[in-house]
């Protein structure tokens, strides 16, 4: 096993949108042979699963109003919270490194972690349903995988010191239902701080990823570690998917499991994000999100417009409703007028 070095020239990458597109660069295009391990800091946001709907996962008006960013994953699994007292870390295996590595087998990919923790001072560490790593009943992490051919990322979070309250602010409770999508599973959670020796119970999160990677390896010094370094042509493929896909609006907010179509739309109240499919000239489905009103005012305007004909008359003829258009502004009329009637390209 080695390192993968996710800095930029030197510096340290938090941008929560880039560290999580580096592994599909990793797995897709550069696909090093061996398994590497990545270990990184995001700052404050959401990420969600390919498979979820993100109106029943977070609240954007929270997100908004903390500056938190929303990413969405290309591997399944459910919603969590980071900030810069949490750590990432994702093993990246192409071919066969002989050492054991297998897709679907997260337990070979979590026995470095908790072997790690455990040296580090940390009693009582397990796996439960398959995939989550906890003290005790409490969980600290959630793995997840994705695969591409010979190729496959599987990876988690490690909570150090994670903002607990900022988490449950951000995550709004589990779906009860009505939502298309994989929902998330919420259960108790615990940081690892409390549960270290002392010796590591004080440490900035930089510190800590040192420790605990030079734990992992079994060496004294990271500069030991035999380690991948991403050079410039590899951010430049990075920097190119980011455009044309992870860094979107259209793949973080719009690519909800049950819509074919997204728009998103900047207005006076706020930002709205609109999903809606058009099938044979009318409204099959709509969903309107964001930070311009309640989620409830916002899906009862998404109610009125399914099954309507999808032209200008007819959206405009409900979107003029009084009732209506106190929500979402008169900016937002004409706007969501020809967002659900154009026709895209």
């Amino acid at each position: 096993m080695f390192l993968i070095d996710t800095n930029r020239h030197g510096k340290v990458v938090t941008d929560a949108v880039v560290n999580q597109s580096i592994d599909n660069y990793l797995v897709n295009d550069l696909k090093l042979p061996g398994h590497g391990l990545m270990m990184y800091v995001n700052q404050p946001a959401v990420i969600v699963g390919i498979n979820q709907t993100v109106t029943a996962e977070v609240d954007f008006k929270y997100l908004a109003e903390n500056r938190v960013q929303l990413v969405r994953r290309t591997s399944g699994g459910g919603a969590v919270y980071h900030d810069e007292r949490n750590l990432i870390f994702e093993h990246i295996v192409n071919g066969d490194p002989q050492d054991g590595s297998k897709f679907g087998d997260y337990t070979v990919f979590a026995d470095p972690i908790l072997k790690a923790l455990a040296e580090m001072g940390v009693d009582n560490l397990g796996i439960s349903n398959k995939s989550a790593l906890m003290v005790g009943d409490r969980k600290f992490s959630g793995m997840t995988m994705f695969k591409n051919g010979d190729g496959y990322a599987a990876g988690g979070t490690i909570m150090y010191d994670l903002n607990v309250a900022a988490a449950h602010a951000a995550l709004i409770p589990a779906a009860e239902g009505g939502h298309p999508g994989v929902a998330s599973n919420r259960v108790s959670i615990t940081n690892l701080r409390q549960h270290l020796a002392p010796a590591y119970q004080d440490l900035s999160i930089q510190e800590f990823r040192v420790a605990l990677l030079c734990h992992i390896f079994g060496v004294e010094r990271l500069d030991q570690i035999e380690t991948y370094h991403l050079t410039d042509h590899d951010w430049a493929v990075i920097d190119k998917r980011l455009a044309e896909k992870y860094a979107t609006a259209a793949w973080n907010y719009g690519a909800n499991p049950g819509f074919r179509e997204y728009r998103q739309l900047n207005l006076a109240a706020g930002q709205l994000h609109v999903n809606f499919t058009r099938h044979r000239d009318l409204l099959r489905s709509v969903a309107l999100f964001g930070t311009v009103a309640t989620p409830a005012a916002l899906a009862a305007i998404a109610q009125r417009l399914v099954g309507q004909p999808a032209t200008i008359a007819a959206v405009k003829a409900i979107l003029t409703v009084p009732a209506v258009s106190a929500v979402i502004g008169t900016d937002g009329v004409g706007a969501l007028v020809q967002a659900l009637t154009e026709v895209s390209e």
